[in-house]
């Protein structure tokens, strides 16, 4: 039986599964979460430890139809400049209740398109960061850049807040393709960007390609990714396009019949996948690559890659805090998500109060749930002894949770005495495999993505 054939059986072209970048995952929150339990948990954070913060900027210029993020487009900065308003009062609010001595591991502006602030709005956004918490010495500021909504005044701003990681989205460079997302942006202009970028000393470069979209073949997929290894990016992502038009109504503009089927976009990840592997890189998890000396190969080398809402990280942080609409944040307690609209956000903000509406409260074997499905999607195993070591929970009762998952993937899963392994050949049932330590998703109405 060929590997496509043994993967068909066993369900891979047919699932929606959620992506697992937090357990249990955003569809499960409920409102057990409101301003008040946000601000325990923040007084709880340990006085003096490293967080990490992450801002949410929801507008763009144009609204990319394959984008599934929650966006606003605006042609006019005064939207804009109200929400950066909103935002350092937030920002002031959450510096009065942190806790003495609290530094940041991270920095990351998200959107959207955060690119879209004025210089003088990002040096206000900045320092607004900067006068509740500093830096830790090895900290990484990042920031999401459209290379259609950049400048050298723009770089100048972002360089001389402190921004030493930047984040550039590519998708594909096939202007067939392009059209069809609603996404133009050409190869001359991406490099143009990343030469303005590193031209500042900012040599940490993360980039986002997607396979699945709408008229890709292999052929296509090729150039794409030969375009981008040519750029010389640390870090890439090779995200599986999502198609879900019911969350996202905008991509009701892509037309259905132009995509790929489940086994010609399985074709496209791994003719990808291939490329970056001769190019040297190391592969991270089930769809992340990076070069030999970046972090995340570091962390992956040294057992602590961790997967996060931006998808895989090297971040330490027990504690990260989303501010902005929609955002979330992440504690040793739970999640708490922020009021996804950006008028109930503002209005949440200006009334004094933080704007969380929906989350989740940790209980019962949800820790345990986190880490077996981490430990999957981020090392494709699960370490028997590391697990019994930090959780309640004894080596035959372990077992006997792997053996139910197994045998769902008859001839892809190894119960081994020291724990859970996916070998290489089923690594593309990873979410698959996850989902069955998942003890939320069987009653789920979500509708998820699809697994490859």
């Amino acid at each position: 039986m060929t590997q496509e054939s043994q993967l068909a059986k066993l369900g891979l072209f047919d699932a929606k599964v959620p992506r697992y970048t937090s357990y249990p995952t955003a569809p499960q929150f409920r409102n057990d979460v409101d301003p008040t339990r946000f601000s325990d948990w923040i007084s709880k954070i340990k006085p003096n430890s490293s967080i990490s913060l992450y801002i949410h900027v929801p507008f763009c210029r144009r609204l990319c139809w394959f984008c599934a993020c929650r966006t606003q487009g605006t042609q006019s900065d005064s939207p804009v400049r109200a929400y950066l308003e909103v935002l350092k009062a937030e920002i002031a609010m959450l510096g009065r209740i942190l806790p003495e001595g609290v530094n940041l591991s991270r920095l990351h502006w998200g959107g959207g398109t955060p690119t879209l602030l004025t210089p003088d709005m990002m040096t206000e956004l900045a320092g607004a960061v900067a006068e509740i918490a500093p830096f830790a010495p090895d900290a990484e500021f990042s920031v999401e850049i459209d290379p259609n909504e950049i400048d050298e005044r723009r770089l100048d701003a972002l360089a001389a807040a402190g921004m030493n990681r930047a984040s550039v989205g590519v998708q594909d460079f096939d202007p067939e393709i392009q059209q069809t997302i609603g996404r133009i942006q050409s190869y001359e202009l991406t490099r143009n960007a990343i030469e303005m970028i590193r031209a500042r000393g900012i040599h940490s470069l993360n980039a986002d390609i997607l396979y699945g979209l709408p008229h890709q073949n292999q052929e296509r997929m090729t150039e794409s990714v030969q375009k981008l290894l040519s750029l010389n990016p640390d870090r890439v992502a090779l995200y599986g396009y999502a198609h879900v038009p019911w969350v996202a109504k905008r991509q009701q503009m892509i037309p259905t019949d132009a995509l790929p089927t489940p086994q010609e976009r399985l074709g496209l990840f791994e003719t990808a996948r291939k490329l970056f592997l001769w190019d040297q890189y190391a592969e991270i998890g089930i769809d992340h690559f990076a070069t030999q000396t970046d972090g995340l190969t570091t962390a992956q080398k040294a057992g602590k890659l961790k997967r996060n809402f931006q998808g895989y990280t090297d971040d330490q942080s027990e504690v990260l805090i989303g501010l902005g609409a929609s955002s979330i944040s992440r504690f040793p307690q739970g999640f708490a998500q922020n009021a996804p609209g950006t008028s109930a956000h503002t209005k949440a903000i200006r009334e004094g109060s933080f704007s969380v509406t929906r989350g989740h409260t940790f209980q019962g074997e949800d820790k345990l749930r986190a880490r077996l499905i981490e430990s999957l999607m981020c090392d494709f195993r699960i370490n028997t002894n590391e697990i019994t070591a930090d959780f309640d929970i004894t080596s035959t009762a372990l077992h006997q949770m792997f053996t139910k998952v197994a045998n769902d993937f008859p001839d892809a899963l190894q119960v081994l005495p020291d724990g859970l392994y996916i070998p290489e050949h089923a690594r593309p049932l990873t979410r698959m495999i996850a989902r069955g330590f998942d003890a939320y998703d069987e009653t789920s109405q979500a509708k998820h993505s699809a697994a490859i």
